[in-house]
């Protein structure tokens, strides 16, 4: 079977929804915040520079006898840079994501029962549900998550939508083959 005769009958076969967008930073980044905030792993790549810096640096400043207002302070910069470490870290992680995907272009994206498939101005790649296990929604995006520790991530730019029910009938579909976030 051709991809076209293969892509007919997929729309055929059932009901879909339909994106099409040039993915952008900013949806990266969106995503990345998201998965930082509903899942496990995100919360805890969040939460453990700026735990271990503020540990490290208490241990450090007690074994050796900071005054207590020396170690408040350090204590209070320590903090400070493992938060600053952590948003760094994000924005490093989706830029990476949003190079690897520009080369893509603007990108069409069909989900049905079946997963989804999504056609590049460069390249394509079909990813059936069993790659994701989670989704969230974020007002901007949707972001499909999967594996053990959230480790796969995708993305669906609400304005996107070649139609307005198309968000209606992906949420529909998510609901259908992933659990929400």
């Amino acid at each position: 079977m051709h991809l076209d005769e293969d892509h007919t009958q997929r729309t055929q076969d059932t009901e879909s929804a339909v994106f099409v967008y040039l993915p952008t930073l900013e949806d990266f980044q969106g995503a990345i915040r998201a998965r930082a905030r509903r899942t496990g792993a995100g919360r805890v790549e969040t939460a453990l520079p700026p735990l271990l810096t503020t540990c490290l640096m208490l241990g450090f400043g007690v074994s050796r006898g900071f005054l207590p207002v020396v170690l408040a302070v350090s204590l209070v910069l320590a903090l400070g840079a493992g938060l600053f470490g952590a948003a760094r870290t994000r924005r490093g992680m989706a830029r990476r994501l949003h190079a690897a995907m520009a080369t893509y272009g603007q990108c069409r994206t069909e989900v049905d029962e079946r997963g989804a498939a999504t056609t590049g101005e460069t390249m394509s790649y079909t990813a059936d549900w069993k790659l994701y296990t989670h989704y969230t929604e974020t007002p901007e995006l949707f972001v499909l998550l999967g594996g053990h520790r959230a480790s796969c991530l995708a993305l669906l730019p609400k304005r996107g939508a070649q139609e307005p029910a198309d968000v209606d009938r992906l949420r529909g579909i998510l609901d259908r083959n992933l659990r929400k976030l």
